[in-house]
């Protein structure tokens, strides 16, 4: 798989050989100070699983001081509290901890950040699905151009978002930095290494930020799907190896990924706040938060979980960052009035629930205001595998596909996407995880181009910028006969390509 595991969705696995805000005005009214506590709460107890949970509060710094000597009365431990956006990550064992905090006054929302107890993390070794081979690479070094990167030739998609031409113009600004909120990103890389911004780069796994030196790097044994992404973004213009859509901007790494490949609310949230604070410009988000694929209105833990995200990511587009998501690799239509989630919660045990798209969101791509991607193959149709929806997919790019049903033209020999590796690798991967990266680095480009740009106006460029694709009606990608998927709505918006594909040209042009 190119992603994580079974559950993350992000990220495709294919057989070898194939709202803007200026101020914390979100956050929802309330009393500037909180009812006291009651004292004479009964002892509660301790006895339970111990979970993560995230608390969001109402009003200002005096509810969420009274909401943290609740938290205590109720058996939690703060962990880190967000003040900024009125998000505490407690951890507790008491078992009513959760029905306990909701029913105090100035808690706007409370729930379990997952359904297994915190533990010690176990590691799984996750390789490249597809290393590129050393004969694919001597013979792209062969073909290359004098103006190309030695692997370029093998990168179908940069000229299928016209970031050839754009970087005949400009590679963009090193002024501007995309944070990588993923699984790590391995700065050592020599495609990485120049274009590497340290100061903006975090290891957010336990909720809080650990700025240790290299804290944001994959270890040995986990994914290499963030260094990937990175590579896709940034990637140096600098003769060997590929190149990035923006290879003259920064990227961070900030880490939100357990060592067994769980994205949790408390790092999703951690992330970007850090981004936010950091001077992050752009934001990729190639993953959903675990366990619930969608997260529903009527479920109490997992609203606190959307809550939060949303607090989270409204935060840093009030800071100055365009937040960029990968749709969903399950072939579904997320504008549809009923879906089956078969995968939720998928860090212990997944059941079978129709859900509502439209009240259970797949979080952050769903949230209001984030730049949700679908994914193109070699011969720009939606991928096998994209998830898509009329009104929800924002734009389109490329993530590759089975070249079987999308081949790209020589000398480009796979229809997935080639980037970095960790350890000075390359490989292909394919999934929306590989086509939301391109659209940030476009993102990136128009920042570039636009430097006081505020996030709303880069995604309007995006979205004006992109080329319209009309509906691929009827759509059967694999020529059995039988419809995949039908798209809805004209050739400037649609289900299947948004307001059509990511332009890296008109970005460095307009």
């Amino acid at each position: 798989m190119a992603h994580l595991r079974s559950g993350r969705r992000r990220a495709l696995a294919l057989p070898v050989g194939l709202a803007l805000i200026a101020s914390l005005g979100f956050l929802p009214a309330g009393s500037a100070s909180a009812a006291p506590v009651d004292d004479t709460a009964a002892a509660v107890s301790t006895d339970g699983p111990k979970l993560s949970y995230v608390v969001n509060t109402n009003g200002g710094h005096s509810t969420v001081k009274s909401v943290k000597k609740a938290i205590a009365k109720a058996g939690g431990t703060v962990v880190i509290a967000y003040d900024q956006i009125g998000v505490i990550v407690v951890h507790s064992q008491n078992p009513e901890f959760g029905e306990t905090i909701r029913k105090v006054r100035g808690v706007a929302s409370a729930g379990a950040t997952r359904t297994k107890p915190l533990s010690a993390q176990t590691t799984t070794d996750i390789k490249a699905e597809q290393p590129l081979s050393a004969k694919e690479a001597k013979a792209a070094t062969a073909k290359a151009s004098e103006d190309q990167d030695a692997l370029e030739p093998l990168q179908w998609d940069l000229p299928a978002i016209k970031a050839d031409k754009a970087h005949q113009k400009t590679l963009g600004s090193s002024r501007v930095t995309v944070g990588v909120i993923d699984t790590g990103v391995d700065d050592t890389h020599p495609d990485l290494a120049p274009n590497f911004d340290r100061g903006a780069s975090v290891s957010c796994v336990g909720g809080t930020p650990d700025t240790a030196d290299g804290a944001w790097r994959p270890g040995p044994e986990e994914s290499d799907h963030g260094t990937h992404v990175a590579g896709t973004i940034a990637a140096a213009k600098n003769g060997t190896g590929i190149t990035g859509v923006a290879p003259g901007v920064k990227v961070s790494g900030i880490k939100v990924s357990q060592p067994d490949g769980f994205f949790y609310t408390e790092a999703v949230v951690c992330g970007f706040v850090w981004a936010a604070e950091h001077g992050v410009d752009v934001t990729n988000n190639s993953y959903y938060t675990d366990p619930w694929l969608f997260n529903c209105e009527d479920d109490p833990d997992q609203k606190a979980l959307a809550d939060a995200v949303t607090r989270a990511t409204r935060y840093a587009e009030g800071k100055g960052a365009v937040n960029v998501a990968a749709a969903g690799n399950s072939d579904l239509d997320l504008a549809a009035d009923e879906l089956t989630d078969t995968s939720s919660p998928n860090d212990t045990t997944p059941g079978d629930r129709v859900i509502d798209p439209k009240e259970c969101l797949d979080i952050p791509s769903q949230v209001s205001g984030v730049v949700t991607v679908s994914a193109t193959g070699a011969k720009n149709l939606k991928a096998s595998y994209s998830n898509y929806g009329l009104g929800v997919i924002d734009v389109a790019a490329p993530g590759g596909d089975r070249t079987a049903y999308q081949a790209p033209e020589a000398p480009a020999v796979n229809g997935m996407v080639l980037s970095t590796l960790p350890g000075g690798g390359f490989g292909y991967k394919g999934g929306t995880s590989m086509a939301s990266p391109h659209a940030a680095g476009v993102a990136a480009l128009i920042k570039s181009k636009h430097p006081y740009a505020s996030p709303w106006l880069v995604k309007t460029l995006l979205s004006a910028q992109a080329d319209a694709a009309s509906c691929t009606n009827p759509y059967d990608i694999d020529g059995d006969g039988t419809v995949d998927a039908v798209c809805e709505g004209g050739k400037n918006k649609n289900g299947f390509y948004g307001a059509g594909v990511v332009d890296a040209l008109d970005a460095v042009r307009w």
